[in-house]
């Protein structure tokens, strides 16, 4: 029998399609491409960087810290606002200071308050003495008076309050107070209660009392013990977290 001769014109005609599918892949693939160069995004650019990698079967190499780059915008503008309000923080409580310092012009002229601003907040210093009788707790008519002000300026104010009461080193002799400790935390909750009856948010409001262990001067003479037997009343600047 004959063998069977091989037709050598029967090849597939339709191999074509195999080019013109590889094509049309590759135009689309460029089309997106350019689409999403058109729109800049960087976050976005890196998804479809990898997911055309993977189509094609080799991911670029795209470096780790440019997924930071679309971050370090609204950053710089978080710091911005934040570095904003701190401004308006200071500027708020040198106001209160300032009109603080103008309401107690006289007490401050003689020496017998002080007030100053620092990192904390505002602090009223007032020398015990304007305040209460020696080794006793209960306010004065004139603390009172002097109190009163503070509290007018501080009622409407939103700042938390922190209130320390101070003595000099010289042990108490009073059947009403054991120690300093007691005295110094009394004083404090004396001032304390004159401003929640002054209309100050009772939430507001925290006694301390320090005894002699932050003293301000010299325990070794008249003056410095005087000195530091005092009422601290400091307006607690806002947590930087908590500034607006």
């Amino acid at each position: 029998m004959a063998r069977k001769r091989y037709d050598e014109t029967s090849e597939h005609h339709d191999r074509w399609l195999i080019s013109y599918a590889d094509f049309i892949t590759l135009l689309f693939a460029f089309f997106v491409v350019m689409y999403a160069i058109s729109v800049v995004n960087i976050g976005k650019y890196k998804v479809l960087s990898d997911a055309l990698g993977d189509a094609f079967g080799g991911r670029p190499a795209v470096p780790q810290a440019s997924s930071n780059i679309e971050q370090l915008p609204l950053a710089n503008l978080i710091a911005r606002k934040h570095a904003e309000a701190q401004r308006r923080e200071r500027e708020r409580l040198t106001r209160l200071a300032r009109a603080l310092d103008a309401s107690l012009a006289p007490l401050v002229k003689n020496g017998q308050v002080r007030v100053t601003q620092s990192a904390r907040g505002v602090t009223v210093e007032i020398n015990a003495r304007i305040l209460f009788a020696e080794g006793q707790a209960a306010l004065a008519a004139e603390a009172r008076a002097t109190l009163g002000t503070v509290a007018a300026l501080l009622k409407n104010d939103p700042h938390a309050i922190q209130v320390e009461g101070h003595t000099d080193q010289l042990p108490i002799a009073n059947p009403l107070f054991a120690s300093n400790w007691e005295l110094s935390s009394v004083r404090a909750s004396s001032v304390v209660r004159l401003f929640i009856d002054s209309g100050v948010a009772a939430q507001r409001l925290t006694a301390v009392g320090h005894a002699a262990n932050q003293p301000v001067a010299s325990n070794g003479d008249e003056a410095g013990r005087a000195r530091n037997r005092r009422v601290a009343v400091t307006i607690l600047a806002a947590a930087p977290e908590a500034v607006k």
